[in-house]
């Protein structure tokens, strides 16, 4: 496997996209159902998403869906070029960190508590709808995340001020689902209620990083009950599902690896070691069941299919944020040797999903590409940062 290659090829993808693509979940901006009765239907709109995403032929220019900017997407790309500039203080580098917090910032929602983002299209899931641009506390966790990165490298004010006021978004204006305790989780966005655990916990990693540059000692008190919260709902065997409601009960390979790194996230910051038996039972059940001996990454806990590029992505930052990516290397080349063999175009972008009749080789600039980006920053940054120092 020749990683500096398969990088190479995608990022040049990427830069010759200007960061904009589709998306698996961008149908709902189709004409036919903007300017129609049939965007006026909760099934159809559901039913037209999950055809969006399931198919392996690609019609959205032939149902007017363009390419455009999300901001998760811009997020994470933003992140991997901050680790990229920590391994070599490119002028290059720093251009394209400083146009990515440029239209991040122009792509803030406004009328919120606080600093927040959405995505560039509208959103029917079974549990609820999100009109274009709702926030969501996922998107707004790593677009802080990447603001607060590329703050170190700049210093721009404006970053931090950004990021800090978001901990009023995720504090006001989400949802709240309180247990006996007074344990919380957080809702995905204002308009539901859902209890996905994942989407709490990366509320609760955003008022960690945030804590660390403010040092307001309630953001590390909130993080705190949504950790509580999440942990003692984990299965005797390490597991999670993915959140409360009957169809959300499933155990998938990359929303446990979003578990792990942000309760590991909140131990790191806190100094508060209570929770360290859950991350390690999280863990050992992650790395046992997710990832065959090949190197294929399992979307679900019992079964292999659909292989999903988020997958294994977040393995390489999963185990760079828990601090073990150089000692599972063997297991994470593996991993990134399948990935890139059986899951990268010659032309670059990585693929969404493989499954046992098809592969779905739409290039998404969100869900594969700037994930996979983001994922290469990491690796480089855990192997790379003796040898490329300037």
């Amino acid at each position: 496997m020749n990683i500096d290659k398969s990088f190479l090829k995608l990022k040049i993808y990427c830069e010759e996209s200007n960061f904009k693509g589709w998306d698996p979940y961008d149908g709902l901006n189709s004409w036919l159902i903007q300017k129609t009765f049939f965007g006026k239907s909760r099934f159809f709109r559901l039913a037209w998403i999950q055809f969006f995403k399931r198919s392996p032929l690609n019609f959205r220019k032939l149902l007017g869906i363009e390419k455009a900017y999300n901001p998760k997407g811009l997020g994470l790309f933003l992140i991997g070029y901050c680790n990229l500039y920590k391994i070599k203080k490119s002028p290059e580098y720093l251009e394209k960190i400083n146009f990515l917090t440029s239209k991040i910032l122009e792509l803030k929602t406004k009328g919120y508590s606080g600093a927040c983002w959405g995505y560039n299209f509208d959103w029917q899931a079974r549990a609820f709808f999100q009109p274009k641009y709702t926030p969501t506390v996922v998107a707004t966790s790593f677009i802080v995340e990447a603001l607060l990165e590329a703050y170190q490298i700049t210093k721009e004010k404006v970053l931090l001020d950004t990021a800090i006021s978001s901990t009023e978004f995720i504090l006001n204006d989400l949802n709240k689902s309180f247990d006996a305790d007074k344990d919380y989780t957080l809702s995905y966005s204002p308009l539901d209620n859902t209890q996905v655990y994942n989407a709490g916990l990366l509320g609760a990693k955003l008022l960690c990083f945030v804590y660390k540059y403010n040092g307001n000692k309630l953001l590390l008190n909130e993080a705190k009950k949504i950790v509580s919260y999440v942990c003692k709902r984990q299965q005797e065997n390490g597991a999670w599902s993915y959140g409360t409601l009957p169809f959300h009960a499933w155990i998938d390979n990359f929303h446990t690896g979003y578990n792990l790194e942000c309760i590991n996230t909140y131990q790191q910051t806190s100094k508060d070691y209570s929770f360290k038996n859950y991350i390690d039972k999280g863990l050992k059940y992650y790395l046992e069941t997710f990832f065959t001996s090949d190197g294929v990454s399992k979307y679900y806990n019992d079964k292999t299919y659909p292989i999903d590029i988020h997958a294994p992505a977040q393995f390489i930052v999963t185990l760079k944020k828990l601090n073990i990516l150089s000692k599972e290397k063997t297991m994470a080349d593996k991993v990134l040797d399948w990935t890139v063999e059986n899951m990268q175009s010659s032309k670059g972008y990585f693929y969404y999903q493989k499954r046992k009749t098809a592969t779905s080789k739409i290039p998404y600039i969100r869900w594969a590409q700037s994930w996979m980006f983001y994922a290469f920053s990491y690796y480089f940054l855990e192997f790379k940062k003796e040898n490329e120092k300037d």
